[in-house]
């Protein structure tokens, strides 16, 4: 049996951290982690690192990167560190010498290769090195808590002899996402410290959260392989949001109940040697001190109170499909952070049109391919494909590779390699087989499961002016991909349709997605709000808590869309088959 999850009767190192997907509640499991252990004197300093953090939401208090006292809790203090301003720093001080000595293009593909997730990572991993081995200030508290780890692939990359290396500052090997790691070198033996003390289990303790889904589970698995791998071994397992128990008789709650035993029943292999800790799912939202202190107090069963908030109505799927079809938009991209149900929203989007006549491809990269309709290859007016995420990455990283190699020395490939898995190697190497697919696809409307980023996008327009610039040892860009990158940018053509889930996390996520786009003149129109309890029938007591609980951020995301968002009710079975997702469309 799982125990629950009580920091008051556990033995922390001084160092925790918190990682997982985003809307998993890592940043209310801090939160509630850190008030607890101030509770019991200890002195405690949270630091958040996350670009979406709610941070200063959830403490209703104003935080700056110093550490700031909290003052409903006595000896907790709290720190926001900003790591987009610190990487605009960072991009700026690459950049900066090269102004007015480079072509304008070749300038554009630097500031947009130090753009990405990745440099933000770097920067933040900057910000709490500063932390973690500043003595003075370490001294001063019993344990100091980050929201947000970095990653296996950031980690790897900071330990490559190469990053240290003048190599970076002249190499034009086609980084796909960090670009040159200059101006870090003064910084070497500060890295090297803090990856030691994040690898010593007497000091660092990592603390993966995760929900009772099959999808973050499994990204759960991938982190602790990942970190495991590079000497991060100290982990614990947290499974946040659990049902206890259902209601009889309520088809939403015995489903969910049922859902979520079906997946710990089922949980991967890399987390079983885990020790492993369970967070009951609560009816509110983690926001102020009152509601930090219940989350580990909480008792299913106990009696809840509902506060009833005024009826919104947001129109359903039908509404959405509606309007792609009447403005006769031929290529629709479904976008959003894992675990948000973009592609059940993609194969919705193609059945609804096809149901109205069109003809339909739609390509998904979705690994599972559990989809009825997609193992039948074609149904009715839909010809599906997929993509191979992991093929396409391989076939793009040959590529690059081999056109470097001969330039490169041992080390300098070493880096290259690391370079190519980051995430906006996938995306380019994905949206490369989306635009051949696009291509061919002359008398269809193209449904795309998942777009690439604002980043990526740029970085892709960036690297064709560049080849007009100056020779290039990088993939080139396809002609395929030439042609999407303009027909992406025609409102006439082309609809990104963004997926979220109505919690804080997923919502921020994708309104900075949104932002990402915009920078790339993409003007995404449609947001859906998929997986809603506000929308069901539940009488549970604990899920409608949760309902009335996403109110604030629906009303959040009518405001980001302009009131043009559709909502899907949290379905009690899976959405799998043409039948089923046909009906999302009614």
């Amino acid at each position: 049996m799982t125990d629950l999850f009580h920091p008051n009767s556990m033995n922390f190192t001084p160092f925790l951290f918190f990682t997982g997907k985003g809307g998993v509640g890592k940043t209310s499991t801090a939160c509630a982690t850190a008030v607890t252990l101030a509770d019991m004197g200890k002195r405690v300093l949270l630091v958040s690192t996350d670009p979406a953090s709610n941070l200063q939401d959830v403490f209703e208090i104003e935080l700056k990167n110093e550490p700031t006292a909290i003052p409903s809790v006595p000896n907790l203090f709290a720190a926001n560190l900003d790591p987009e301003t610190a990487a605009h720093a960072y991009k700026e001080k690459v950049v900066g010498p090269y102004r007015g000595k480079l072509p304008e293009a070749v300038i554009a593909t630097m500031e947009e290769q130090l753009s990405g997730a990745c440099t933000v990572e770097i920067a933040a991993f900057d910000e709490f090195s500063t932390l973690l081995t500043n003595k003075e200030l370490t001294a001063q508290f019993d344990h100091i808590l980050f929201d947000t780890a970095p990653t296996g692939h950031t980690l790897r990359l900071l330990q490559l002899p190469t990053a240290w290396s003048g190599f970076l500052d002249e190499s034009t090997h086609g980084a796909s996402c960090l670009g040159p790691l200059a101006g870090l070198d003064a910084k070497k033996t500060l890295y090297k410290e803090s990856v030691e003390a994040l690898s010593n289990p007497e000091k660092t303790t990592l603390l993966l959260v995760t929900r009772p889904d099959s999808s973050p589970l499994q990204e759960a698995a991938r982190a602790s392989k990942e970190l495991r791998e590079i000497g991060l071994k100290n982990q614990y397992l947290l499974v946040n949001g659990v049902m206890k128990d259902y209601v009889q008789g309520d088809e939403v709650s015995m489903a969910l109940f049922t859902r979520q035993t079906r997946a710990l029943d089922g949980i991967p292999v890399e987390l079983k040697g885990l020790k492993t800790f369970e967070i009951p799912l609560v009816p509110f939202n983690i926001a102020g001190v009152q509601n930090i202190r219940k989350l580990f107090a909480f008792e299913q069963g106990e009696s809840v109170q509902v506060e009833e908030k005024a009826a919104l109505h947001i129109p359903s799927l039908k509404t959405l499909i509606e309007d792609l079809a009447e403005s006769n938009k031929r290529v629709i991209f479904t976008m959003g952070k894992g675990g948000v149900g973009k592609t059940t929203v993609a194969s919705a989007i193609a059945i609804g049109l096809a149901e109205k006549g069109q003809r339909v491809h739609l390509t998904t990269t979705d690994p599972a391919a559990h989809l009825e309709y997609v193992l039948h290859g074609e149904q009715g007016k839909i010809t599906v494909s997929r993509i191979d995420p992991k093929a396409e990455v391989e076939k793009y990283q040959q590529e690059v590779i081999s056109q470097a190699q001969d330039a490169l020395d041992e080390e300098g490939l070493a880096y290259l390699e690391e370079d190519l898995r980051s995430p906006c190697t996938e995306e380019i190497a994905v949206f490369r087989a989306f635009a051949d697919i696009v291509e061919k696809a002359k008398e269809e409307v193209v449904v795309i499961d998942t777009a690439p980023t604002g980043h990526t996008l740029l970085l892709l327009d960036a690297a064709q002016s560049y080849h007009k610039e100056i020779a290039r040892s990088t993939g080139e860009v396809p002609q395929s991909v030439q042609n999407l990158l303009p027909r992406l940018r025609n409102p006439e053509e082309t609809s990104v349709v963004i997926v979220t889930l109505a919690e804080a996390t997923p919502v921020h996520e994708a309104s900075r997605l949104q932002d990402d786009l915009k920078r790339a003149d993409i003007e995404p129109k449609w947001w859906v709000i998929n997986q809603s309890f506000y929308s069901t029938k539940t009488t549970d007591p604990l899920l409608r808590g949760r309902a009335m609980s996403e109110v604030q951020w629906i009303q959040e995301v009518q405001q980001k869309s302009n009131n043009h968002c559709v909502m899907i009710p949290w379905q009690s079975e899976d959405t799998v088959g043409y039948q089923k997702l046909k009906a999302l469309t009614v």
